[in-house]
């Protein structure tokens, strides 16, 4: 069984790591409705006791108590003062249990009142499938305190499918069209949880999607050379985390989406979220680019809810790319968690119990994450990342050659460099530990199995340098590697004159062979250089196979790419006070 991604879920005992953390341990004490926590036997026992079964036990105690009892059954003046102070405080503190459910879209802080609520916010939660495919992606291994990285894919959803969100989105015609994923970012949590980073790639960057299947079972053949916002309707937002996973080499934990009637509803309970534009803007149609997001705004800054909201979400031509429009996006989720951290989201009762009605009916997420005690862990590891440790950014881009008007391609130095600094845990900002001094990965668990003579299995090289076709692939890679493998006593090693483009070099063996397969995979590894990390098990593999990724397009011994914290490249960092406004689309402030 996998590792969860949500620290210690499932279990109880966890008030200390809690403590250690800086959390507040009364509040992630969910008590008996959500199995987070629990009370000493005496006191639930108590609170769930009908009222008649506890007077009758006060009763009993005031029977047998007399005047000035102990801390037992004290019934005298000064006894039962003593009784309603701790009575106070104990229902002070069961208060906190029963409404610390939390959830909320893109911090998931909500929360919800008792188990008959608790309920009511399970039954809001839409659910599907967290993989649409198989990747060959594996979960990072812990680090020296047993933690991974925490990985999130944050899907907006274009679908017209019901009234609002026509009224909202337009396009009545698209009503029965399967919904495109126009805004798509990856949250990485790390495994210290102390920072945090926010990538999108823009809806009209081209990729390689691969093989899904829908929920409802139909498949989709893999397809190269299409826009990353078509994932959605090749087999749901299963089939986008496992197109990211693809692109990317990271394992991605969970996806959460939402339409256009949830960013709106979302907005409103929240009371609004700063933004602010340098010149008063209206993003309207006009003849060289119809359509518009309608968008008008004064100079300034402002907190945008409702419809407004969906504005500025959407609005692209104004603010003069994709990638701009992507920006726009990460000022409002920066402003939204400084408005959820200003409101006390995590600890008052009032907000919580909005915002959880509020936030379940606007979102659907994956399968992993069912229960509102599922999305409760979750956002505990989230509430404490402070706001200069979170770096939004873009995958640089440039005009795709065949379509340059209207698609995009990644940079694949820099997309390349970011994805690096996810899957190796390397903090996005500067602002963190300079000495490096925090516990590094530890290497994956050995095989219980020794691995085979060199000689006494195959190898299958494969030429993956051209990534997901974003680059062209080095001619005869897979034959000089084999050649090297051969050189080194794998004498089986023989190069596959199929391509098979992939971003991360990596060694894979079918699942059937388990730990003999695993261990000779290793042995393959450890012969180029290439980290434990780097094998994979894979269902449909036939025998061992070493896929030479983009990242390893020279050499003939493996140098896993280093770099430092803050280390983005160039173009990619896009965090925003204000956002510029392309000439077009200023505005006068009166028509």
């Amino acid at each position: 069984m996998g590792q969860n991604s949500v620290r210690g879920e499932g279990t109880r005992g966890r008030v200390p790591r809690a403590r250690e953390l800086g959390w507040d341990d009364d509040l992630y004490g969910a008590g008996e409705a959500t199995g987070a926590g629990g009370s000493a036997p005496e006191e639930t026992a108590e609170a769930d006791a009908p009222a008649s079964g506890r007077a009758a036990r006060r009763r009993g105690n005031d029977a047998g108590g007399g005047k000035g009892g102990g801390k037992g059954g004290e019934t005298g003046p000064g006894g039962r003062a003593a009784a309603r102070r701790r009575a106070k405080k104990s229902g002070k503190h069961k208060v906190l249990r029963w409404t610390a459910i939390t959830l909320s879209l893109l911090i998931l802080g909500t929360a919800g009142a008792g188990y008959l609520y608790y309920e009511h916010l399970n039954g809001n939660i839409r659910s599907g499938d967290r993989a649409g495919g198989s990747s060959g992606v594996k979960k990072a291994a812990p680090n020296a305190l047993g933690d991974t990285p925490l990985n999130i894919l944050l899907i907006g959803s274009d679908s017209r499918a019901d009234e609002k969100n026509i009224a909202l989105g337009g396009g009545r015609k698209d009503k029965d069209r399967k919904p495109l994923a126009d805004v798509q970012m990856l949250l990485h949590v790390s495994a210290d949880r102390e920072n945090a980073s926010i990538i999108s790639i823009p809806r009209d960057t081209v990729v390689r999607i691969p093989e899904c299947k829908g929920e409802d079972g139909t498949p989709y053949a893999a397809t190269s050379n299409r826009p990353i916002n078509e994932s959605l309707q090749r087999g749901g937002p299963g089939c986008t985390l496992t197109t990211w996973e693809s692109l990317t080499g990271v394992y991605i934990d969970h996806w959460m989406m939402v339409d256009f009637a949830g960013v709106v509803s979302m907005a409103d309970e929240v009371g609004g979220v700063p933004v602010c534009v340098k010149d008063s803007v209206y993003d309207r149609s006009t003849p060289a680019a119809p359509g518009g997001s309608q968008l008008k705004m004064l100079k300034g800054t402002h907190d945008v809810q409702g419809q407004q909201a969906l504005q500025w979400l959407r609005t692209r031509h104004a603010f003069g790319s994709d990638q701009n429009r992507a920006k726009a996006q990460h000022m409002y989720m920066n402003g939204l968690m400084k408005k959820l951290q200003g409101q006390n989201a995590w600890s008052d009762t009032g907000r919580l119990m909005g915002l959880a009605e509020t936030a379940t009916k606007a979102l659907q997420v994956s399968a992993d994450l069912d229960t509102v005690k599922k999305l409760f862990d979750l956002s505990m590891q989230l509430k404490n990342v402070k706001i200069d440790r979170l770096t939004t950014a873009t995958v640089p881009t440039a005009p795709y050659p065949q379509n340059p008007d209207a698609w995009l391609q990644m940079v694949p130095a820099s997309a390349d460099r970011m994805w690096s600094m996810i899957r190796d845990d390397v903090a996005m900002d500067k602002n963190g530990d300079p000495a490096g001094t925090k516990p590094k990965p530890t290497a994956s668990a050995k095989p219980k199995t020794p691995a085979e003579a060199p000689g006494a299995f195959d190898v299958t090289v494969v030429n993956g340098t051209s990534g997901d076709g974003d680059q062209s692939a080095v001619e005869g890679r897979a034959g000089d590697l084999a050649g090297v493998l051969q050189g080194k006593g794998y004498t089986r090693a023989e190069a596959s004159r199929e391509g098979a483009g992939r971003k991360d070099t990596v060694v894979i063996y079918p699942k059937s062979d388990g730990e003999q397969g695993k261990a000779n995979a290793l042995s393959v590894a450890k012969a180029l250089g290439l980290p434990d990390s780097a094998v994979r098990t894979d269902d449909k593999a036939q025998g061992i196979t070493l896929v030479i990724g983009a990242d390893w397009r020279e050499g003939t011994t493996y140098k896993r790419p280093t770099a430092k914290a803050g280390d983005l490249p160039d173009g990619a960092d896009d965090k925003a006070t204000c956002m510029d406004i392309y000439s077009v689309y200023k505005w006068d402030g009166k028509s």
